[in-house]
Order: structure tokens, then C-alpha cells, then sequence
């Protein structure tokens, strides 16, 4: 008699958990998304560095950084004089879109910065 009350109690309990774990799922999937992102943006500064360390020309380091991730702002400070170090920021504004969770999170701007030294 006991074995019969609690027939559907399993599925009761998935359908009363399975909310959640989908939540749980789609967080851990839009923190792996902005980790994605955040590598990109350390790439993009690393790129810009690069090219700002041999290339006088700013325009080229920035249209660097762009190709590699689109939209970013650039922030270059390229110092005069060879073997001095420029620094680099990026900056760009990662768009949580995920269903559920990107209506739960606000847009995160993730940061990267970078220097090498001028070698031209």
C-alpha cells in the first residue's frame, strides 16, 4: 500500500529540479563564454602591443587589435624613443546573450593590458 502512494514522486521531483539544473547549465555555459571573451581581449592587447612595438604608424596596431576582436577600444602609449616600453589597454563590452541568463546578468566590460618594448 505505502509502495503505491508514492508512485510519481520521481517525476514530481524532476520536474521540481529540472528548472534548476537548466539554470546551473546555462550559467556555467555564459561563464565559459566570457572566459572565451576575456582570452580574446588578452590576445587583441597582446596583438596591438606587437605591432605598435615595431610599427610607428597607431592606425596599424589598432586596426590589429580590431581584427581581432571587433568593436574593442584600443588605448595605445607609444612612448618616442626605441627600448622605451609601450603599454597597451583593451577594452571591450562582452554581451551576455544566453536565454534566461543573459536577461539575469549585466554586459560585463572585460579589461586586458599589455606592454612591450619599441624595437623601430
Amino acid at each position: 500500500m505505502a509502495w503505491s502512494r508514492q508512485r510519481g514522486q520521481a517525476t514530481v521531483e524532476l520536474a521540481l529540479l529540472l528548472p534548476v539544473l537548466v539554470m546551473a547549465v546555462l550559467a556555467v555555459l555564459q561563464i565559459a563564454l566570457l572566459v572565451r571573451d576575456q582570452l580574446g581581449v588578452v590576445r587583441a592587447a597582446r596583438e596591438v602591443a606587437r605591432v605598435s612595438s615595431v610599427d610607428r604608424d597607431i592606425a596599424h596596431a589598432i586596426a590589429a587589435g580590431h581584427r581581432v576582436v571587433a568593436g574593442a577600444s584600443v588605448n595605445v602609449r607609444r612612448p618616442p624613443r626605441v627600448g622605451d616600453v609601450v603599454e597597451v589597454e583593451v577594452a571591450v563590452r562582452s554581451v551576455t546573450d544566453l536565454p534566461l541568463i543573459g536577461v539575469l546578468f549585466p554586459d560585463p566590460v572585460l579589461h586586458a593590458h599589455a606592454s612591450m618594448r619599441v624595437e623601430r
